[in-house]
């Protein structure tokens, strides 16, 4: 069989993130063959999230590499870099402005949209919720609710509950033992929000829990409110009624500040959140047609702020690779990088976690912030 050069190959990106579209927009600027299958049914069906911080080493450098350096710019927020600490009682015991630091924040929404804007019509094929991928004489299949399509190769840039991970590894996500309340608020309509959240973001932590605000752009703030629970419970709370939620949360909250354990009844109700991750440096054997990126690879906790930053590296990464032949050789060396780059920003993200969900209330987070603004 002639081997087909890789500018010939016809690629195909599973997942519509901000991943898979930066890799989409790398791979077409060299003149390759590329289709995204996404399963929302257009660009707005639902929300993309909160607010992300993009770092020097890896989400800038990746952007920039993409020539979107001053779309990104535009729209982020580098005065949103502060952060705030408060114990249960309501005290701040830290703050810092976020001088010095180089992670401007933006929309998650922003951020998709520059790289939606980004590619010709037609890239992005909407509405394609994928149940399968099989590898069959040399090609890959990718079989849709709708049909199916036919790819040399399938790079898996779809989330936590991948479709394509499976065909590479039976590895999938484990509970982190950690559930999330997310509400919304408005700046204008919650002052008291604002106040507490300054520019950037706050915690207020104490015996494993934790709650959480993050400026958002356009005066929209998140809150979370942790805490710890069994898988069972936190399933079982996600089935149950907003205001079911909000009292059951409540109750583990009722010796905290009034000030902060009022914001669990206020606020738009956005849903509950399990926190799952994969298991810290997990691999498979490479594959020659199939591979993975960002959270389908290597999903964490929030805890270290590199979810989008290694998502938008393996991307930068993975593009070398195929851009240069695309053979296995090429694609193991990616995977070999991109693994040991996750497993480390992964034992970061659980280590950050244990830190705020302790026994030890706010002090362990404490000496963190401190130690960080001494590194910066």
């Amino acid at each position: 069989m002639k081997a087909i050069k890789a500018m010939d190959k016809r690629i195909g990106i599973v997942g519509g993130g901000p991943g898979g579209l930066l890799l989409a927009r790398l791979l077409k600027r060299q003149g390759m063959n590329v289709a995204v299958l996404e399963r929302d049914s257009h660009a707005t069906e639902r929300p993309q999230g909160g607010s992300l911080d993009l770092h020097d080493e890896t989400g800038q450098k990746a952007m920039q590499a993409a020539g979107l350096e001053a779309a990104f710019m535009a729209c982020a927020r580098p005065e949103d870099q502060g952060d705030r600490l408060y114990d249960e009682n309501g005290r701040l015991i830290f703050e810092h402005d976020g001088h010095g630091a180089n992670r401007p924040e933006i929309d998650r929404g922003d951020l998709r949209r520059i790289l939606l804007e980004s590619l010709e019509p037609g890239v992005v094929c909407w509405g394609q919720r994928i149940n399968a991928i099989a590898f069959e004489d040399g090609g890959v299949s990718v079989f849709c609710e709708n049909g199916s399509e036919r790819f040399d190769i399938v790079i898996g840039a779809d989330g936590a509950w991948s479709h394509v991970r499976p065909f590479l590894t039976d590895i999938r996500p484990v509970y982190e033992g950690v559930v999330f309340l997310e509400l919304g608020f408005e700046e204008k309509r919650d002052p008291a929000a604002a106040a507490l959240v300054g520019h950037g973001k706050m915690f207020a932590v104490g015996n494993n829990r934790a709650l959480i605000l993050q400026r958002n752009g356009g005066g929209h703030i998140r809150f979370y409110a942790g805490m710890r629970m069994t898988e069972d419970a936190a399933l079982a709370l996600r089935d149950a009624s907003p205001a079911d939620v909000r009292t059951h949360m409540a109750r583990y909250f009722s010796s905290w500040s009034p000030d902060l354990k009022r914001l669990i009844s206020e606020g738009d109700f956005l849903g509950i959140r399990p926190l799952y991750a994969m298991p810290i440096g997990a691999k498979w054997i490479t594959h020659p047609a199939v591979s993975l990126l960002g959270d389908a690879a290597h999903l964490m906790s929030p805890f270290s702020g590199e979810g989008v930053n290694l998502a938008l590296a393996d991307a930068l990464d993975l593009a070398k690779a195929l851009t240069q032949g695309g053979e296995i050789a090429a694609i193991q060396s990616y995977e070999q990088t991109m693994i040991a780059r996750a497993a480390s920003a992964g034992a970061r993200a659980a280590a950050g976690m244990a830190k705020v969900f302790s026994d030890q209330g706010a002090d362990s987070v404490l000496s963190h912030y401190q130690r960080r603004i001494q590194e910066v």
